[in-house]
């Protein structure tokens, strides 16, 4: 079974092959809307069907669930607007940096509140540094 490092390392391998690819249809069709919505409507659908194949029910548990929780996907949302729109005039890897900058600065902050429920990981200064370095990294690669 694939450990949870290797699955988020899938997952961010495909993020800038969702921007490229997004950013092309939205030129095919000279919509990035329309190429946005195409991408939310494949999504669902894989969505729809893990949902599906999940024997646990959790139509009881909607009911005492946060409703502010629910409109997470107005993230996804905005990202994939964003993306699509910004790649094909500042470029993927430009787009990606800004991006990763920013998952790295709300993470910091989401883990050192235990915001959403999330475990608490308090931003010590050696957390602080690795970010500061994982930057840097990217602001290297960006310039090379």
């Amino acid at each position: 079974m694939l450990s949870y490092a290797s699955i988020m390392l899938l997952a961010g391998i495909g993020i800038p092959i969702l921007a490229a690819m997004n950013a092309s249809l939205g030129k095919y069709l000279n919509s990035p809307v329309a190429a946005s919505a195409f991408a939310f409507f494949v999504a669902f659908c894989i969505a729809l069907l893990a949902l599906l194949l999940n024997e646990k029910s959790f139509l009881k548990e909607i009911a005492t669930a946060p409703k502010h929780l629910f409109f997470a996907g107005t993230f996804i949302a905005f990202y994939v607007l964003s993306i699509t729109f910004v790649a094909p005039h500042f470029g993927v890897g430009n787009a990606i940096f800004f991006v990763l900058l920013g998952q790295m600065l709300s993470a910091a902050i989401i883990d050192h509140y235990g915001l959403f429920g999330a475990q608490v990981n308090q931003l010590s200064l050696m957390r602080f540094s690795g970010i500061l370095v994982m930057v840097f990294g990217i602001w290297l690669t960006q310039k090379a």
